[in-house]
């Protein structure tokens, strides 16, 4: 799942934007009175002309987008509403994009969409007062309704997440079950299950060779905070480009993990040459126990799922006995384009997808967690989901807050880790390649 390729990690509670008269500069501004104090505008009422949507479909599928579009038209029934969607969505309305025609409203997921990059070329609007006083239409503030915050670029807000993913550990309970093996809660009891599990024949882990990011993080990133006595500064400090991060005791002991998993036989050799549908595919076949993936692979799989087969999720597995959980969390974010045509819908829209009932539906519909705080253990949502959700929002969790790498040092970290995984380097030639690439990267 190539276009899942982010670094988001949260921070212990967790795992949307901006519109004022003098931050809009369009022909809209005249009914942007209303759109910043939340009222007109977050009634969903009175809104016309022509709204383009755009979104991604992967892993989420689009369930729930079209539901919400469909309510949305109906509480707005003189809005043309247009959706610009599918998988290969982002590559075909790059045109227009980099044109100047884009659409109003977009979802920022999948491959050739980068945030980052999106605002550094002055593609989204700024947001940045306007989300100080938006509401939802439930009349709630967006910024006290969310459980993570948008990411901060240099004090201002452009985009907001609307889904909350996890990277985690995956296995069968059914399967479990059937050998009365336990599932792990700690990496002593990790590497205890997985010497059981070899007797049966089963190799223990599986993870996406191709993608290393996907071992990363679920496997390194959350070792090297639990190592740091559950502090993510860490890998605040990678991100900074610090070569004396990787010095750290903590990104030694998280490697050794890894080593131990290798040189106990509890990594599949396989897994160097996988992509994710293929490891997916051996996981789901039991011919590996445990997988390291994201909250959407259950959705993404649906169609090739066995029947009896019952997803058991924990973000992190790499802690010491009585530790708490590392959340490494992946969010995918919205926003407006800056040369919108209709930003005063687009704002509207916002206000509409980020209302309560949304974390139920879009848990359902989705199968992932929603960025909206809302207790979803009622809900139709399918039962890893809401474990997911408990874990989310459990004192005994460490969320790490949105980290975004630079591309070369994760790159670096990526490729590092492949090499560590089947021994052709040791932890020490880890932290060398990858703090050079840190080094370079700071000049």
């Amino acid at each position: 799942m190539s276009w899942k390729k982010r670094l988001s990690v949260l921070s212990a509670a967790a795992l949307l934007t901006v519109f004022t008269l003098s931050g809009c500069g369009s022909s809209n501004d005249a009914a942007s009175g209303t759109a910043s104090t939340g009222t007109t505008a977050s009634s969903g009422k009175g809104l016309t002309g022509d709204f383009e949507v755009q979104y991604f479909v992967g892993g989420y599928g689009d369930a729930w987008w079209k539901k919400v579009v469909e309510e949305f038209q109906t509480a707005n029934p003189d809005l043309k509403i247009k959706v610009s969607a599918g998988p290969k969505i982002n590559d075909q309305m790059k045109p227009r994009w980099i044109g100047g025609n884009p659409p109003d409203f977009v979802y920022i997921d999948g491959a050739g969409l980068n945030a980052r990059q999106m605002i550094e070329d002055g593609q989204l609007e700024d947001l940045t007062e306007w989300y100080k006083t938006a509401k939802t239409v439930d009349g709630d503030l967006i910024s006290e309704s969310l459980t993570q915050a948008p990411e901060d670029y240099s004090g201002k807000t452009y985009n907001i997440p609307l889904a909350l993913s996890s990277w985690g550990i995956f296995w069968d309970k059914k399967l479990f079950a059937d050998n009365n093996w336990k599932a792990p809660t700690d990496f002593d009891s990790f590497v205890a299950v997985s010497k059981e599990i070899k007797v049966k024949g089963i190799t223990p882990f599986i993870h996406t060779g191709i993608y290393p990011y996907y071992i990363n993080n679920s496997i390194l990133y959350p070792a090297m905070v639990s190592a740091n006595n559950d502090d993510f500064s860490i890998l605040q400090k990678i991100a900074a480009n610090d070569p004396e991060a990787f010095k750290s005791p903590a990104v030694m002991t998280a490697l050794n993990q890894i080593v131990t998993m290798r040189d106990d036989g509890i990594i599949d050799p396989a897994a160097v040459q996988l992509n994710h549908t293929d490891s997916q595919m051996l996981f789901l076949q039991h011919k590996d126990a445990f997988i390291a993936n994201g909250l959407w692979m259950p959705n993404e799989m649906s169609k090739d799922v066995p029947e009896g087969f019952d997803f058991g999720f924990m973000p992190s597995i790499t802690q010491k006995p009585g530790g708490k959980s590392i959340a490494v969390t992946s969010t995918a974010t919205v926003g407006v384009a800056a040369k919108a045509k209709n930003k005063e819908a687009a704002y509207a829209f916002i206000q509409f997808i980020f209302a309560k009932k949304q974390a139920s539906q879009w848990a359902e519909l989705s199968g992932a967690p929603s960025n909206i705080k809302g207790d979803i253990s009622a809900s139709n949502a399918p039962a890893f989901v809401k474990q997911a959700a408990e874990y989310l929002n459990s004192k005994d969790t460490i969320v790490v807050p949105t980290i975004t790498f630079n591309a070369d040092v994760e790159k670096a970290m990526n490729d590092a880790t492949v090499a560590l995984t089947i021994g052709t380097i040791d932890p020490n030639g880890w932290i060398e390649r990858v703090s050079a690439a840190a080094q370079k990267a700071a000049n």
